[in-house]
């Protein structure tokens, strides 16, 4: 199919797909792409817009991607005429909601795609939240109805109930089969509104992602609102004021096709040469350098990192080579925030800021992967506010930056999180979310046996192994929301690890002080374990400030002088035994505690914490 020069917006409908992670998303765009014959059988592929090998692999969403299909209605009154369905596939991860955000505010209607067998997810239920404050028509579709355990009516009463509309109106469709596909085309182009704009007035267009190409640079993904934008014009970033020329302006379809400009509603990618995403961020508004605009669309911010975790190469040699692959995944990632940092245990390394748990593991996957490194990464860590007695405020990102002296209060992050499960588990999960110090907000049941739990709790409770603890009580069944809400005073404190006194700053954390002896004795057991004997006893001690609130003891390793005694005055034998003791003093004098790599990588290992950051 050629592409026309300029697409009338009354023949263009612009949706996206909402869906929680693993409820057969990226499955129904493949069948789309299939049942509008722009990719064909033999070309055909699992996933085919997840374009990333890590993506593939988990199954998961990490960028949004577009698509533009045509479609000739089956039904109704425009069956002689064909329309252009520019899809947009966002990501289902709470990590990601900035662009999901965007993405939403880049189209007119959504389809809001449920898992036929499990019913609405606490992601789902957040991201409709967020396409009806953009005022987008929600078409509702349940997906999955070929397995032997869906339940269709059952769950069309609950979406039902949740968007207000008739359980009748929630489509039926199989991703897998192809069941129900072509209808759900036709409802899109009937329900869905034509996108609305000023063909005559200044150019503007929203950027809602932009990816980087080794060869071309930074390919930018723009959904375009008034005027019309031509190739070879100069353009006009409006957050910053940069300008650069289009070389290229296309569409997906579902690969790049070059056009001569795009039009109101019209869904394209822009290419400038630009070789640093940082100056096509999300949530941009483009315009003409020539005519520019004088408001821009509105909705921009720059992601902020919610987690903060140290990233150190194991071979201390390979720090260059790290720094330019952080360089490198920065092309790719906008929200990405890094600076050097070092440490007496660990070495050169960065802190870097992430947007989430998810968004930390696929970062440290897709460094090792594309560098070849072998990375440890510290315990994770949020950012604290800290406000001294003399009234001077610090800002906190790692434990070896808290302040010393007397601190007067202590802010840390707030979240509202969302869990929706089975109403047999509320009992457990509000006993969970209790214990992790939240406060409940509110609780409603969205059917006879499912409910949906509003808790208030601190975002460093959440970041260790809170989602494994929620699945764990729920036998799986529960799933997690949570978005920031602000900062709250809260009593932490720090507290030290000390190998013979000398504190080992890449085990410090910063906990509640309610916390902090468990988590002292927790370390101190665990490097017990870990750190080999040496020939004279080591102290392992867990210290608040000067108080010292839990200890082991690494035994040293001793050599029996008494082997040549074989009988004999004990007098002889207490001689060797004081000779040795005195040996055993000196040498823990000067002897210094070697604490090996694997010890490191044992104890800060963020395995327990990155759990929680699998695909909810």
């Amino acid at each position: 199919m050629t592409t026309p020069a300029a697409t009338d917006p009354a023949r263009i409908r612009n949706f996206c797909i909402i869906a929680h992670i693993d409820h057969g998303k990226s499955t129904l765009a493949d069948r789309m792409l299939e049942v509008t014959g722009i990719v064909e059988g033999r070309n055909m592929r699992a996933q085919y817009l997840d374009r990333m090998d890590i993506e593939r692999e988990r199954g998961i969403t990490i960028k949004a991607q577009n698509v533009r299909l045509p479609w000739t209605p089956r039904t109704g009154e425009d069956t002689s005429t064909e329309f252009v369905l520019d899809m947009i596939d966002t990501p289902g991860h709470v990590d990601f909601t900035y662009e999901v955000s965007r993405s939403l505010a880049a189209c007119e209607g959504a389809v809001l795609l449920v898992d036929a067998a499990q019913g609405i997810e606490a992601q789902t239920l957040a991201n409709l939240y967020l396409a009806l404050e953009n005022d987008l028509t929600i078409i509702p579709v349940l997906n999955k109805i070929d397995l032997p355990a869906a339940q269709p009516e059952k769950y069309a009463a609950e979406i039902a109930h949740i968007i207000g509309c008739d359980p009748d109106d929630v489509m039926r469709v199989s991703g897998k089969t192809g069941v129900g596909v072509p209808e759900l085309l036709d409802r899109i182009v009937t329900d869905i509104p034509a996108p609305t704009g000023v063909a005559e007035g200044p150019a503007r267009a929203m950027i809602f992602d932009s990816v980087y190409d080794i060869y071309r640079g930074v390919i930018t993904y723009v959904r375009v609102v008034d005027g019309r934008i031509s190739a070879r014009e100069k353009i006009k970033m409006m957050s910053t004021g940069a300008t650069h020329e289009l070389l290229e302006i296309g569409v997906i379809s579902p690969e790049p096709k070059p056009v001569g400009s795009l039009g109101v509603g019209e869904v394209g990618y822009f290419i400038t040469g630009v070789k640093d995403v940082r100056q096509s961020r999300v949530g941009d508004t483009v315009t003409l350098s020539s005519k520019p605009a004088a408001e821009s669309i509105g909705g921009y911010r720059d992601p902020k990192p919610m987690v903060y975790s140290g990233l150190y190469p194991i071979d201390g040699s390979e720090y260059p080579l790290l720094r330019e692959a952080l360089d490198k995944l920065l092309l790719n990632d906008a929200a990405l925030v890094y600076e050097p940092e070092t440490s007496a245990a660990l070495g050169f390394g960065f802190r870097v800021g992430f947007l989430g748990l998810l968004h930390l593991e696929i970062v440290r996957e897709r460094l090792e992967r594309e560098a070849g490194i072998s990375l440890i990464s510290t315990a994770p860590n949020v950012v604290y506010r800290v406000i001294m007695e003399d009234g001077t405020e610090h800002t906190v990102t790692n434990p070896s930056d808290w302040p010393e002296g007397k601190i007067d209060r202590v802010f840390e992050p707030i979240v509202n999180a969302t869990v929706i499960a089975p109403s047999d588990y509320t009992g457990a999960i509000m006993e969970l979310c209790q214990g992790r110090r939240g406060q409940l907000g509110g609780m409603d049941y969205l059917s006879e046996s499912r409910v949906e739990l509003r808790y208030t709790l601190p975002l460093g409770e959440i970041i260790f192994d809170f989602f494994d603890a929620l699945k764990s009580r729920t036998r799986g069944y529960a799933s997690l929301d949570y978005q920031e809400a602000g900062e709250q005073e809260s009593a932490l404190v720090k507290v030290d690890i000390l190998l013979q006194g000398e504190a080992v700053d890449a085990f410090s954390a910063i906990v509640h002080k309610d916390k902090a002896y468990s988590y002292g004795v927790m370390m101190a057991g665990k490097l017990r374990e870990l750190i080999p004997r040496q020939q004279f006893e080591v102290p392992i001690q867990a210290a608040v400030g000067s108080r010292v609130i839990a200890r082991e003891t690494v035994r040293a390793i001793r050599k029996d002088v008494l082997a040549k005694c074989y009988g004999g005055d004990i007098t002889r034998k207490r001689k060797l035994l004081e000779k040795q003791k005195e040996g055993k003093k000196r040498m823990k004098m000067v002897g210094r505690v070697e604490v090996p790599q694997e010890a490191f990588v044992a104890a800060l290992s963020t395995n327990e914490s990155t759990a929680s950051a699998k695909p909810k």
